[in-house]
């Protein structure tokens, strides 16, 4: 699959991608219904950054109905590998190593987590997709 290279997301345009995700396709209301849930969060702000993730090709816009329904355009994986491959280029000079150094000296991993990045390595080194 060819790499489809977007804006990275801020932080409130990632919580309205992980809704769009979790939920599917949504209309603003439904984004901001959402998004309520967890704090006070305004309509028309919802309502401006689902159009700005729009310009930015973030999401895309259905336009047939009278509410708009906004879609991502990326899988979940597709904009975490991303915002990973940005955050390695600019915090550990492309070394994964050091990245993956740091994430294992923040919290204690669990033996079954180790285990799993043990056969994702494995398969890294096979040529084969780690995250298969």
């Amino acid at each position: 699959m060819s790499r489809i290279k977007l804006p990275r997301p801020t932080a409130s345009e990632l919580e309205i991608l992980r809704v769009l995700w979790d939920r599917g396709p949504s209309t603003v209301r439904d984004v901001h219904a959402a998004l309520a849930r967890g704090r006070d969060t305004g309509y028309t702000t919802v309502l401006k950054l689902m159009q700005i993730m729009a310009a930015k090709g973030l999401v895309e816009r259905d336009e047939s109905a009278r509410a708009h329904v906004y879609k991502a355009r990326l899988a979940p994986e597709q904009t975490q590998r991303q915002l990973v491959h940005d955050l390695l280029d600019r915090a550990f000079g492309g070394s994964a190593a050091k990245l993956m150094m740091q994430a294992l000296s923040g919290r204690k991993s669990s033996a079954k987590e180790i285990t799993e990045m043990r056969q994702m390595l494995d398969k890294f080194e096979k040529g084969k997709d780690p995250l298969t």
